[in-house]
């Protein structure tokens, strides 16, 4: 009989593809970075599958190697759930959750609810902050869990949800007509502001950034004001905002992805809190379990 995959060896695997580096992954999980290697040697070995393909000095997964990063955060998490199910106490203490202001008061709502009704006796603790300022906090120890904008230049997440993203403006004013046309966006860190600014340069069409904000709440502000426009998820959308199409010379946009990362070491508390997260956001899973029948 096949010998079974090692959690351990699944772990620091994960650390690897998301940090994307042999070196800082092996900082993660507390050991030296031949031990790494060697761990990785023996994965490769029990898969019978290259699941790591070198390009400059960064770690990158092969197509094997993204099926088994699926399969082992799924195997971490179950074993993660099993030792909580059949923990003598329940599941208390702290848990420490990042988001990003734009996701705040829309997924918020759901999951603390959920999560409290279940554990009445834990205490969730929440950061609102950009996804990149979030990934730091989450290198440091500081969240156990962060909610987050995919993006390649970030650590890899797990992916969770989509959304269209779109153009936005009053549906009371005209600053879509403006020349040059005024805009709302994030920070300069912040990927929405990244391709919307780039696909109005592709197109040639002026444009002058009017505000610039971490904060959704001032943005989704300026555009119902009729002062800028700005680009949305789906679920940011909100009344006396219109979508502005194609049609109407704004380029398509590249979906809004979703993602969740976790602590390398994370307590069964919150890796109960990862399980709501998923369960409640999640709009994925079903479109997958179709597209394999």
């Amino acid at each position: 009989m096949n010998a079974p995959l090692d959690i351990d060896q699944l772990r620091t695997f994960i650390a690897i593809a998301e940090t994307g580096s042999f070196t800082r992954a092996a900082d993660v999980v507390h050991k030296t970075q031949s031990a790494v290697s060697m761990q990785m040697k023996r994965l490769e070995e029990r898969v019978d599958r290259p699941i790591f393909a070198r390009d400059g000095r960064a770690s990158k997964l092969t197509e094997d190697g993204e099926r088994l990063l699926d399969f082992a955060r799924r195997i971490v998490k179950l074993n993660a759930e099993a030792l909580a199910a059949f923990s003598d106490s329940e599941l208390s203490g702290c848990v420490r959750l990042g988001v990003p202001d734009d996701y705040a008061d829309r997924y918020l709502p759901e999951i603390m609810a959920r999560f409290s009704r279940v554990y009445p006796g834990a205490e969730l603790t929440i950061f609102c902050e950009p996804s990149v300022d979030l990934i730091k906090r989450l290198d440091e120890n500081e969240i156990d869990l962060a909610i987050v904008t995919s993006c390649e230049s970030y650590r890899a997440s797990e992916i969770f949800r989509q959304e269209r993203l779109m153009w936005v403006t009053s549906s009371r004013h005209s600053a879509h007509l403006e020349v040059p046309l005024p805009l709302a966006l994030g920070r300069p860190t912040c990927d929405w502001r990244k391709v919307a600014m780039d696909g109005l340069d592709s197109m040639g069409r002026v444009h002058r950034l009017l505000f610039s904000s971490g904060n959704a709440g001032a943005i989704s502000a300026a555009v119902l004001a009729g002062l800028a426009v700005s680009v949305l998820p789906t679920s940011g959308l909100r009344p006396g905002m219109r979508v502005l199409t194609p049609a109407e010379g704004f380029p398509e946009l590249p979906p809004c992805r979703i993602g969740l990362l976790r602590n390398l070491h994370p307590s069964p508390l919150a890796e109960a809190l990862a399980g709501h997260i998923v369960s409640s956001l999640d709009n994925l899973s079903q479109g997958l379990s179709t597209a394999a029948e």
